[in-house]
């Protein structure tokens, strides 16, 4: 019997069995195996195509339950197995069994082998990231953190790096353009030229009108690091820019505070100087004069000490801005407290107050003392400036509404001249007036609605004022309200 026949013989003798597990394995590869020494004998004999190692170890790998890679690494050493004992087997060297036999042994300990060769999981170590050692690489890092703008250029004033902060100021920065093509400023490009030809660190001002006036202070330094390849820092130049812009403006608000308050003290306590210079000359012995000038120096000072009292308000309440008021309050009783003292007044300015309260309490989270210097002040301003309309109006009223906190309205409504349009922003301002002449005539420090305004955000409230000319104005203090039911809380 030739190689071919043997060989068929065999496979047909095994395929009566239905392959599983390892046999199946065994069945495959004798198949493939088999064939491909039969076509080696028979180099041009009619025999089946030669199965493919690839469509075997599909079909193993489905039966074994393992990756056809996997599989597929196995059949090349269980193939060369099969092919030696296929030629021992042809050559008449083994009986049938006994080929069979010393394959199958073979096969098994080389599955078995390599099943737990992939059970074991080998732990894959990382290679080290190599340091970050390049100038190149730790300028671009170093940028990107710095939270203030900053650009780098080089020798030419073409970008090479910018974090975020810069594009915000500049507008898009991209690298490789030229800087001056962006940034419109004479003097930051002649520094950065000075800085280029010198390498000495330079410090300017640049502003911005559009579309808000800001000024930083700009701070040229040049670089000497050489980065990676393609990466050359050496030359290039750190352009830091530092927002004065907020500074500028508390410095400003600071100094007009104190040349407000200063112009506020000097004028009374000139007059006050004066009239003691009146006395101790030619009205010394006049107890007419005296007596007058003695009324006069009793009202500015009367002025000098409230506005002492009202800058030194303010400036408590701005101490406490950042702290909410942790009590509760009643906004009827407190309004009530107000009124009780504020009633001579109103009847000395010969006015009317009407009131107008809903039937059950509103409370509300504040500061007791600091709501009765809010109604105080409104109410105050409403004898001074509305007096011509003879009536007051001051209510409260409550908004229904699905927050978590409803909202209070305190309210206060004069029928005076009224207010113009242009005046109404600037209300709060410290020292604003919209007739300075009948303001100081009346003892108005100009601070009672700058006081309003910061009690009003303490309390996370809001100031609303409308007016028309003709017609009066209202003040309307908006805060948070609390539950009815907290009423055991209440401090009258």
């Amino acid at each position: 019997m030739g190689v071919k026949q043997r060989c068929q013989h065999t496979l047909a003798g095994t395929a009566r069995t239905k392959p599983d597990g390892i046999v199946a394995l065994v069945y495959y590869v004798l198949q493939a195996g088999a064939t491909r020494v039969a076509t080696i004998g028979a180099r041009k004999s009619a025999l089946t195509p030669p199965v493919k190692l690839t469509q075997v170890a599909a079909r193993a790998a489905a039966d074994m339950g393992c990756s056809a890679v996997q599989m597929k690494s196995t059949l090349f050493l269980i193939c060369g197995i099969a092919a030696v004992f296929a030629l021992l087997y042809a050559a008449g060297d083994f009986s049938r069994v006994s080929a069979l036999l010393g394959f199958l042994a073979l096969a098994v300990l080389v599955v078995v082998t390599h099943r737990m060769s992939a059970d074991v999981t080998v732990p894959v170590v990382a290679p080290p990231e190599e340091p970050a050692n390049s100038a190149g690489g730790s300028a671009r890092a170093i940028v990107n953190a710095i939270k203030d703008p900053a650009v780098i250029v080089d020798a030419q004033g073409t970008v090479v790096l910018c974090n975020d902060g810069a594009e915000a100021v500049f507008g898009h920065l991209p690298a490789g353009h030229r800087l001056a093509s962006t940034v419109r400023a004479p003097a930051l490009l002649e520094a950065l030229e000075t800085v280029t030809a010198t390498r000495q660190a330079v410090d300017v001002d640049y502003e911005l009108r559009v579309p808000l006036d800001q000024r930083f202070e700009v701070h040229l330094a040049p670089l000497l690091l050489e980065g990676d390849a393609g990466d050359d820092l050496f030359g290039c130049v750190l352009i830091l820019l530092r927002d004065l812009t907020q500074q500028e403006k508390v410095e400003r608000m600071r100094a007009d505070f104190v040349a407000h308050a200063s112009h506020e003290l000097r004028t009374p306590l000139a007059a006050v100087l004066g009239f003691i210079e009146t006395l101790q000359g030619a009205a010394k012995n006049d107890a007419d004069a005296r007596q007058t000038f003695l009324g006069f120096m009793q009202a500015q000072a009367t002025r000098m000490s409230r506005l002492v009292d009202d800058l030194l308000s303010l400036s408590r309440i701005e101490l406490n801005a950042h702290i909410r008021p942790g009590s509760t309050v009643d906004l009827e009783q407190t309004v009530r407290h107000v009124l009780e003292f504020m009633a001579p007044l109103a009847r000395e300015a010969d006015m009317e107050i009407s009131t107008s309260f809903p039937d059950r309490p509103v409370p509300v989270q504040g500061d007791r003392d600091e709501l009765v210097q809010v109604i105080q002040n409104l109410l105050e301003n409403a004898m001074k400036y509305g007096q011509s309309g003879k009536q007051i109006e001051i209510g409260i009223s409550r908004l229904e509404d699905n927050g978590p906190e409803r909202s209070a309205n305190i309210w206060v409504r004069d029928h005076g001249p009224g207010i113009s349009p242009q005046h109404v922003p600037r209300l709060t301002e410290r020292f604003y007036r919209v007739d300075v002449g009948e303001s100081r005539a009346r003892g108005g420090t100009g601070l009672g609605l700058a006081i309003v305004k910061h009690i009003v955000s303490r309390h996370r409230g809001r100031l609303l004022v409308e007016s028309e000319l003709g017609k009066g104005s209202t003040f309307t203090v908006q805060l948070p309200a609390k539950k009815a039911e907290e009423k055991s809380e209440i401090i009258e």
